[in-house]
């Protein structure tokens, strides 16, 4: 006997039915919708990963193609400061004074711009080695004494005591700290750039330069280490750059396995900091490192 059907029945079923084809196509017009989305991403993101190869290969050319005539200048006038081809009268000297030292800032820009190249194209080597804090204080103290012109500014390297010999890299550690210094430099008129590192006793160790300068500023300081940025002040009028050595400081300390940090107030100076792990890569630690007590 078939079982009994009641109109009631029959339409709901008829309306469920109904409401389950008009679901199924409103998925398929969203899961269509979806694939075209995530076609559009992916169109996108190759548009721009094409669009930052590109910048990075112009800046790698670019800083390449300035890098000659830019030796080629630097050669002529140290010719002429050393009066190879004759005496020079001090209005003379003061120009190729000035020549020097303008060429010397375009270096600056050039190798900055050079080194985001490779930090964006993913083409930055780190070559990790056994070194003393000792040296690379020394090495930095022997590069700024000749551009230390202001006699109302010191540079001071405290010694680096209960640090014991690092495995890392030292030319990026020397590169971040140089950036540091030279920014401190630039914007202490007077008083001191005190340069120290710290052990942390966690296997890292803090690098810090404090400045008695201006300061920083509150509404700057969270773009501090972004690209291009600067800082709004007469003393940055003086000086031409790109705004890229902290940015460059901040992905070398993250490539080092490490990170960047800094205080500072306005018309006090500021402290910046880079943290980095004493050890690089403690797998690789070979058998002939340093004996650590």
């Amino acid at each position: 006997m078939e079982p009994l059907e009641t109109p009631g029945l029959r339409a709901a079923l008829d309306a469920k039915t109904a409401e389950c084809d008009a679901l199924r196509t409103e998925l398929e017009q969203t899961n269509r919708g979806v694939l075209a989305l995530y076609a559009e991403l992916d169109t996108q993101a190759e548009q721009l990963r094409q669009a930052t190869e590109l910048k990075s290969r112009f800046l790698a050319y670019m800083s390449h193609e300035f890098r000659t005539p830019i030796v080629s200048i630097q050669s002529i006038a140290r010719l002429l400061a050393d009066r190879v081809d004759g005496p020079l009268t001090e209005e003379q000297a003061r120009q190729v004074r000035f020549i020097q030292s303008t060429t010397a800032e375009f270096s600056d820009m050039v190798d900055d711009l050079l080194d985001l190249a490779k930090m964006e194209a993913g083409r930055i080597d780190i070559s990790p080695a056994w070194f003393d804090l000792v040296d690379l204080f020394s090495a930095l103290r022997g590069m700024f004494k000749p551009v230390l012109t202001n006699q109302e500014v010191a540079l001071i390297f405290e010694e680096p005591s209960g640090l014991p010999p690092l495995f890392s890299d030292d030319r990026k550690l020397s590169q971040i700290l140089r950036n540091y210094i030279s920014n401190a430099l630039k914007f202490t008129p007077r008083g001191e750039v005190r340069v120290s590192a710290r052990n942390e006793g966690n296997g890292t160790a803090t690098f810090a330069v404090a400045d008695t300068g201006i300061g920083i500023p509150q509404e700057l300081q969270g773009a501090v280490f972004h690209d291009f940025v600067q800082i709004d002040s007469p003393l940055q009028k003086r000086f031409r750059g790109t705004g890229l050595g902290l940015a460059l400081s901040k992905r070398l300390a993250e490539a080092l396995g490490g990170s960047v940090s800094f205080q500072s107030e306005p018309g006090k100076g500021s402290v910046f900091r880079a943290t980095v792990p004493m050890r690089l890569k403690p797998d690789r630690d070979a058998a002939g490192g340093p004996e650590h007590g």
